[in-house]
Formats: C-alpha cells, structure tokens, sequence
C-alpha cells in the first residue's frame, strides 16, 4: 500500500537541493532560494477557471477545474503562455489556499481538478490533495505536464495523480535544445511516458464519457518540423500501448521569441497538419483526437 504522507515527505526533501525536474539544479528552494525554473517554496498561480476547451472526456460537460501554476521548468521560445511560464507573472497562495481551490471547484461540480504546468510545485500539491481528500475532495487529479519529468519525482506522484496529460514535444534532442533549451528532452520524456502509464494505463471513462483514470499523450505540430511530429508518433505506437489516446494539435502560433527561427515565425499551414493527419492514420491509432477535437 502506498504511504502518501511519506512521499509528501521525500518530495519537500528533494526540494532542500533541488531535484524535482530533470535539471536538478540542487536550490534549497526550501529556504526560498530560487531554482532554475524561478520557482521558491511559494506557490505562484497565474489564474484559476473552469476549463471547457481540453479534450472531450476532460471537459466533458460541466468543465475542468484548471489551475495555471506559474514559471516553467523548460524555456520553450514558442510558449503561447510565457507571462506566466518564462515571465512568472502571478500571485503567491499557500497550501490552504490551494486546498480550498479545489474545495470551491468541487461545488462547481467541474468534473477533475486540472494542473497546468505543475512539475515544480509536485511537493505541495501532494501536501494540498491530501489535505482535501481528508475534506471530502473526490475529483480525479490531472497533472498536465511539458513531459519533461523526473522519474524519481513522478514515482512519488503515484497515488496522487489519476489522470496523465503530459505533452511529448520533441523526437531528437537537437531540435530540444534548440527550441526549449534542453538536451536531454527525448531520454527523459520516453522513460517519463512509460512511467506515467505504467501508474495510471490507458485512458478509462464513465458511463457518461468523463475521464476517470489514465493517460493522454498530447503532441504540437510544429511549423516546419513534420519529421520531429512523425517521429514523436513512431515512439509512441511502437513503445505504448495501442490504445493510447493521442491528441493531435495544431493550434500553433507565434509568440515569445519563435521570430528567432523562420520556421516558428508563422503558423502551421493546413497541408503540415494534414500530413501528420495522414501519418497518424497510417500508423493505425486507435484512439484520441485531431483539432478541431474530431475524432479519428
């Protein structure tokens, strides 16, 4: 049986030199120090709302209960959010604070609490969901990640988290570094994949089509880069289960820095992201979405 309060634990230990991202940049971010993800033992969020734009078993009907965590543990040049990832735009709030968060969405009747960008913060969103399921809290967790995740820290997740919506971003380190400003991106996103549906399987719904337990495996298709979008599709029909859910997206525009490459400096055309449509169905997925959410 898992001991949650022990992992809550082990997890603000990490945080005393921090190794809670892949990057391992050894903060006491306990004492308030900063971390490479600009992230101290505060939590900052950008907004809180109810979501009704994810995926159909996310959204569902009455919505998702999405909390926008501020800073990022990557550096992505295209971020449609960096006030809030790059630039930490947001307000501190406690433990309490989130705990009660997800208390008042719960009255909402939202059907899950949704983290966005929540990897820097795991330690006291484990201590936060505990606290709330002591309160009553029964809505499903979802941790809505880069991809980019310490296997030691997504370990001391399992218990916490019911639903995996991690994106995979890139399929050659060369194109991560260039992009977000890490080399290892590809190694740690694929074991970090595996580990997540290793913890939660494949996606699992109600009898009303909401989302319970599982993983999804989000994937952007970027302007001029249809073989990184292929290749990320490769790795996961050949190395997850074949009923993975896949969601297809190609809501690419340019923002932050992206002007400082050609090939980020313009939207995605219609006939790239038909070819990773086509590509997709080549492969035989079986289960997930295309924008505008169609289903394949």
């Amino acid at each position: 049986m898992l001991n949650l309060e022990s992992n809550e634990k082990a997890l603000y230990r990490i945080m005393s030199k921090c190794a809670i991202c892949p990057k391992k940049c050894g903060s006491n971010r306990n004492k308030g120090h900063k971390g490479v993800c600009k992230a101290v033992d505060e939590i900052v969020i950008a907004s809180i709302c109810v979501h009704r734009g994810e995926e159909p078993p996310i959204s569902a009907i009455n919505g998702s209960g999405a909390v926008f965590f501020s800073n990022c543990t990557l550096s992505c040049i295209f971020c449609q959010n960096y006030p809030i990832s790059q630039l930490g735009n947001g307000k501190k709030i406690s433990v309490e604070d989130l705990v009660n968060i997800m208390l008042d969405f719960q009255l909402k009747e939202v059907h899950n609490i949704n983290f966005v960008t929540p990897t820097h913060y795991s330690a006291q969103i484990v201590r936060a969901v505990l606290i709330a399921r002591k309160n009553g809290l029964k809505l499903p967790i979802i941790y809505n990640c880069s991809g980019y995740e310490e296997i030691e820290t997504l370990k001391l997740l399992e218990g916490i988290v019911d639903i995996y919506l991690p994106d995979i971003k890139y399929s050659n380190n060369e194109t991560a570094y260039k992009y977000s400003g890490v080399k290892d991106y590809v190694e740690i996103s694929r074991v970090a994949l595996k580990e997540m549906n290793k913890q939660v399987g494949t996606l699992k719904v109600d009898d009303k089509g909401v989302a319970r337990k599982g993983l999804i495996v989000r994937h952007l298709v970027l302007p001029g880069n249809i073989e990184n979008t292929k290749k990320v599709l490769e790795f996961v029909v050949r190395e997850l289960p074949k009923d993975t859910f896949v969601s297809l997206m190609s809501q690419y525009q340019p923002a932050y820095k992206s002007n400082s490459f050609k090939e980020l400096s313009r939207s995605l055309s219609k006939e790239e992201y038909e070819v990773a449509v086509n590509y997709l169905r080549l492969l035989n997925f079986r289960n997930g979405w295309i924008q505008n959410l169609y289903n394949f």
